[in-house]
């Protein structure tokens, strides 16, 4: 019998699935396609429900946890996705912060014992796409950085997959966003840098989640711990399908025939 298709993307925290991935998600799992969410951490380096910050006397670590991970359940249900597995390791938290010289955080566990669980599920769902953070995790962070290096590690050594993509955002993309925020009055909360997101050229593949913007608005709302740290709920409701509507990749590898021109569908050539 021909194999369900599978699309597994693979995060380090709770709220990571949907800026990058939530539109794909959604809208592969409402054609049919099985979807698997795995996130690495717990995402304990969060502020307390008691508004402490991690490394503050107090901090509850484990409250956080479990906080977060309520909350990723809620948003995986707003994205229809099918299986969620956890891989348990702690958030490392952002460079500099004292949660990375925890010996435990994710960031600093040895590759071998973090690869393994990830070839195990990657043989158990048979995913053909699978999609991660670039070498630099988006942006610099351990975690991220480690959820690449893990990701492309399990995919070679498994042989699994017939896909493998990175989450971009297009540097075009990058600054119309904060042109029309600025236009709009919106205050982003930061100002990327010139060379901030994926240059253009990089760019192999653009899908268009529009009809599933809403959903990715509710995943993210899900998120409510995080709230102040997503720019995008402070949008306009009439500006977020421009800025959710659309999801880009690079493609790390394909073992199928892929279109010479930009591709539109993680799964062409699979279907």
């Amino acid at each position: 019998m021909p194999q369900e298709l599978t699309l597994m993307a693979v995060h380090a925290h709770p709220d990571d699935e949907v800026l990058g991935t939530g539109g794909v998600l959604a809208r592969y799992a409402a054609e049919g396609i099985r979807t698997v969410l795995v996130t690495c951490t717990n995402g304990e380096q969060g502020d307390d429900a008691g508004g402490r910050k991690p490394g503050d006397p107090g901090h509850d670590a484990d409250g956080v946890a479990r906080r977060r991970l309520a909350e990723l359940a809620e948003s995986a249900g707003h994205l229809a996705i099918g299986h969620v597995e956890l891989l348990g390791h702690r958030d490392s938290g952002m460079v500099g912060w004292s949660g990375n010289d925890d010996p435990a955080a994710f960031a600093n566990v040895p590759l071998e014992d973090a690869v393994a669980p990830l070839v195990a599920l990657m043989e158990k769902y048979r995913p053909q796409v699978v999609v991660t953070y670039d070498e630099d995790g988006g942006y610099g962070h351990p975690d991220h950085i480690m959820a690449h290096r893990i990701a492309v590690a399990a995919a070679e050594r498994c042989g699994v997959p017939d896909k493998l993509y990175y989450t971009a955002i297009p540097r075009s993309g990058v600054r119309r966003m904060i042109e029309g925020a600025r236009e709009l009055g919106i205050d982003l909360g930061f100002e990327p840098p010139d060379d901030f997101g994926t240059p253009d050229e990089l760019v192999t593949t653009t899908v268009d989640v529009l009809a599933h913007a809403e959903r990715k608005f509710k995943a993210l709302e899900a998120h409510a711990s995080q709230g102040e740290n997503i720019f995008i709920l402070k949008m306009p409701e009439d500006v977020r399908p421009f800025v959710l509507g659309q999801e880009s990749f690079v493609r790390r590898f394909s073992r199928v025939p892929v279109p010479e021109d930009l591709e539109d569908d993680l799964f062409a050539g699979l279907r």
